[in-house]
């Protein structure tokens, strides 16, 4: 079941993403600094599998795309396991803050994850609690859907409940069912939407801005809350 809170808010005044990258709770230097590959803190606990297993099965040039990946700490340690020929792309806002040199066949970019254009595909896409700090999460997903290899595999973390009408209103269930029709699979328990395979997403939301200040969402840290009107016109292929 998709939580789905009572009652609507009060709308505040909604920020533009060049001012909601400005704000503290978006442009932090903490958001997935410390995860590694495997343990405790790690990807592989926070995906549900093993990326490195799952990048090592596809081919001899495996390719995966961290959005949101902080330090890349999961990425330095798949580059140093991985195939020379494996391609390993981080982006992230504020970027690495750590002076370590980057392994060969690893790319970390410091850009606004809104922003950036993948000039690839990759067999792998992840985004561990970085749309919890998006302005258009909806929007987001529908671009990194484009950017998948053949039988790719995207996985992110996603918070229906941060997903708000132009009215204030909760949009939680919509957006879980206009992802889902468009191929989506969202597990509440674990709050990850996965999608295998490319396609063009369009979903029947214009993103209108957001809210910095919506308070902290299930991880218990403050996160974004997103705006949108109904405009009809979703589609998928």
């Amino acid at each position: 079941m998709v939580p789905t809170p009572a009652v609507a808010t009060a709308v505040p005044e909604l920020l533009p993403d060049h001012d909601l990258e400005r704000s503290s709770v978006v442009a932090n230097n903490t958001m997935n600094r410390e995860r590694g590959l495997a343990g405790v803190n790690s990807y592989a606990r926070e995906l549900g599998f093993d990326p490195l297993s799952h990048l090592s099965a596809r081919s001899a040039s495996p390719s995966w795309l961290d959005l949101c990946s902080g330090e890349g700490r999961a990425l330095r340690t798949a580059a140093a396991q991985l195939p020379a020929t494996a391609v390993l792309t981080g982006v992230d806002l504020v970027g690495p803050l750590d002076a370590v040199p980057v392994p060969p066949g690893l790319e970390l970019i410091t850009a606004s994850v809104t922003a950036w254009e993948a000039p690839r595909t990759y067999d792998l896409i992840t985004c561990v609690h970085g749309l919890h700090y998006v302005g258009d999460q909806l929007g987001m997903l529908a671009r990194a859907a484009s950017w998948l290899a053949p039988d790719g595999l995207l996985v992110a973390h996603f918070d229906p409940v941060s997903v708000r009408t132009a009215d204030g209103r909760p949009a939680a269930r919509s957006a879980v069912a206009a992802l889902r029709k468009a191929g989506f699979t969202y597990s509440a328990a674990h709050h990850r939407l996965t999608l295998l395979g490319p396609r063009i997403v369009r979903l029947p939301f214009r993103y209108i801005g957001a809210d910095p200040a919506s308070g902290p969402n299930y991880t218990g840290q403050p996160a974004v809350a997103s705006y949108y009107q109904r405009d009809g016109a979703g589609s998928t292929r």
